[in-house]
């Protein structure tokens, strides 16, 4: 079972990202509040679940939580502000639409920007130790999972109803053969080789 809270006696609010490290599409976080004492054994970081069991838990998630939301920072602000960057403002994008104001927040890494001058704590591998950041991994995840499919309809060609984005050979290939798309970060090494440069 996950730890429920990190701050004693503080209304905390759970973050993390989704995308990160993908190649195209917009970086996703969530933001999540869980009730004081809440339980939930089948919580776990969203990586370690199957995608049936991460929508399960989604559904149980929202309808438990105090409080959900989810940011998201598109390509092109990614492009100008860099990923690290874009997954803070992601994160303060969601904790900016919780119907309930958080007087803590924790995160999962080891970096973040303070927000709103609330204290906060970043924790290495805490999807695997929080509830409420496992629950916000796996909101991240699946909402981010859904718009990659819905991109994938328009382009087809580079796979990403199954790499979501991220850099596979597939993937890779197909940069290479039909170029990019509107919604590849331009400031990565999209190919894996040398740095490209797009002037779109």
């Amino acid at each position: 079972m996950l730890k429920n809270h990190h701050y004693q006696d503080l209304v905390e609010a759970g973050c993390d990202e989704a995308g990160r490290g993908c190649l195209a599409g917009s970086v996703y976080a969530a933001a999540v509040i869980l009730p004081p004492g809440y339980r939930n054994c089948e919580l776990d970081d969203s990586k370690k679940l199957t995608p049936g069991k991460r929508y399960a838990l989604r559904e149980t998630i929202e309808h438990d939580a105090l409080a959900w939301a989810v940011g998201i920072v598109t390509p092109e602000e990614i492009d100008r502000i860099n990923i690290l960057n874009a997954s803070f403002l992601a994160m303060h994008r969601a904790l900016d639409q919780l119907k309930v104001r958080p007087e803590a927040v924790i995160v999962d890494g080891n970096r973040f920007t303070p927000y709103r001058k609330l204290p906060f704590a970043t924790i290495v591998k805490g999807d695997g130790k929080y509830l409420s950041i496992a629950a916000a991994s796996i909101l991240a995840k699946t909402y981010r999972d859904d718009y990659m499919c819905s991109l994938a309809e328009e382009y087809p060609q580079y796979d990403w109803q199954k790499n979501m984005g991220y850099p596979t050979k597939k993937h890779r290939q197909a940069i290479r053969e039909y170029g990019i798309t509107p919604y590849h970060r331009k400031s990565y090494n999209l190919l894996g080789d040398t740095q490209l440069s797009f002037d779109f």
